[in-house]
């Protein structure tokens, strides 16, 4: 505690003052945060930010994050590349960003000035538990890497590049933890000077583990995967003594809003679904399954937690399963298109008793969804900060009709009823940027992600993937 309360005086992040008579105080309280295996337990002091008034004590609070898969485009960027990553994790990141509002906060309890206990803090600098803590972080980085001659990505704000003769520095950020890579080594090592003269750092270093991924560099590639978050998470709603499955759902299984059936607990429900859904990052073969458990949040039933029950069951099965990419694989765009439509058709209102009605929302349903899947698909501009010329991205999908209309520039009876929104793939196809293709549905990879598939073809699919074991390449 005394550490962090000298971080403070160092950073100088606030002065003792009298009391305001009419000024709002906000409280601070201490909170320790076991970090599991890490050697120590670190002393955190936070303000009582949830007694902030907008307006008043804060204005903006939006921070831009990192999003995973701006993380995985890193990750598929070195390997590429065959070049190292590194993180680095800023102590007391909040603490380096002067804020605009005026904001009095109380002495710690238990460590009060003894000459003047009733004196309360007045804030220079962000603190944590502060709603525009984490956007004074941002917006103190961010100008000390413009300074330093960086460029802001063009659609992730988080991701800094800078262009070094014919070498490339990457710098990604997710609040206070960097990751960065280069093309140059020299620049890498650079890069951590130049951070360290600037900042406080508590960690420099090869990236090993990040947001709850372990992440394994090796010479044929760079493996990523959750094993250790996957054996607490069975602990944690008590699955791991079950018995393993195979598959994460059988190719039978229909879910629907099931109104006949027990409802079950929600809060454990939604807590399982949210768990799930962050290790979909690092397993995407279990993506289509969560998502459609994940529709039943609101009122779960019996019938929606036996399916949640089987994912877990089948993470068993398979706790250190995570995403290989090998060293030397070429670094291009291939979109698939593909989705299991029979929601949208069946949730088409149309009136009774009119065939012809509901053959055509049929067809509208259908064609729109595709179309706007297709537009999903076509996006890649990411990959243009990292120097990647994108043309003529091949966009593959199994529905003939999907293809065709976005290939041909002519309006007909049929479609004018499509949201034109969906119609500006076509736009793409004309100047080139996508090539439309149909591929055959044995060929097609997105049906690991929109269907419940049978045995054989899930492993099929999931190989397809770049998914492995970590007991095979370890």
């Amino acid at each position: 505690m005394h550490e962090e309360l000298n971080n403070f005086t160092r950073n100088e992040v606030w002065t003792l003052e009298a009391r305001p008579k009419d000024a709002r105080v906000i409280g601070t309280k201490t909170k320790q945060d076991d970090e599991g295996n890490i050697v120590r337990n670190k002393a955190r002091l936070v303000a009582k930010g949830y007694s902030q008034v907008e307006g008043i004590d804060f204005g903006e609070t939006f921070a831009p994050v990192a999003r995973l898969k701006a993380i995985w485009f890193l990750l598929a960027y070195a390997t590429h590349h065959d070049i190292k990553l590194y993180q680095m994790d800023v102590k007391s990141a909040f603490l380096n960003r002067y804020i605009n509002e005026l904001v009095y906060v109380e002495q710690p309890p238990g460590f009060e000035d003894p000459n003047n206990p009733n004196h309360v803090y007045r804030l220079s600098k962000a603190l944590y538990g502060m709603k525009q803590a984490p956007r004074a972080w941002y917006e103190r980085l961010r100008d000390f890497l413009i300074v330093k001659g960086f460029k802001i990505g063009r659609v992730d704000t988080t991701l800094f590049t800078k262009k070094m003769d014919d070498d490339l520095f990457v710098c990604q950020v997710y609040v206070d933890d960097i990751i960065f890579d280069s093309t140059n080594e020299e620049y890498c090592k650079e890069f951590g000077k130049m951070m360290a003269t600037e900042f406080e750092m508590s960690m420099i270093g090869e990236l090993t583990f990040f947001l709850g991924f372990q992440i394994k560099q090796l010479e044929e590639g760079t493996f990523i995967y959750q094993e250790k978050y996957t054996r607490d998470l069975l602990k944690k709603f008590k699955m791991d003594n079950y018995k393993p499955i195979e598959t994460p759902m059988s190719t039978n299984t229909k879910l629907d809003i099931d109104e006949s059936c027990i409802k079950v607990d929600q809060t454990l429900y939604r807590s399982t679904i949210g768990s799930l859904l962050y290790l979909c990052a690092s397993r995407p073969d279990i993506m289509f399954s969560v998502c459609m458990c994940a529709r039943f949040q609101d009122d779960p039933k019996e019938s929606h937690l036996t399916t949640v029950k089987r994912i877990l069951r089948y993470l068993k099965h398979t706790p250190s399963i995570g995403l290989w990419y090998p060293k030397g694989a070429s670094l291009e765009l291939l979109g698939y298109s593909n989705s299991d439509l029979l929601d949208a058709v069946l949730s088409a209102r149309v009136p009774p008793g009119l065939p012809l009605a509901r053959a055509l929302a049929h067809f509208v349903v259908v064609q729109e969804a595709k179309l706007r899947i297709l537009v999903h698909c076509g996006s890649g501009q990411t990959l243009l900060d990292y120097g990647v010329k994108l043309s003529r991205v091949p966009l593959l999908c199994d529905n003939e009709s999907a293809v065709k209309l976005a290939n041909n520039l002519v309006q007909h009876s049929r479609t004018k009823h499509i949201d034109i929104r969906h119609h500006f793939i076509k736009d793409h196809v004309a100047k080139g940027d996508i090539l439309l293709r149909n591929v055959g549905t044995k060929e097609q990879l997105a049906d690991i992600f929109t269907k419940p598939i049978d045995e054989s073809t899930f492993y099929r699919l999931r190989s397809e993937l770049n998914m492995l074991d970590a007991r095979t390449i370890m």
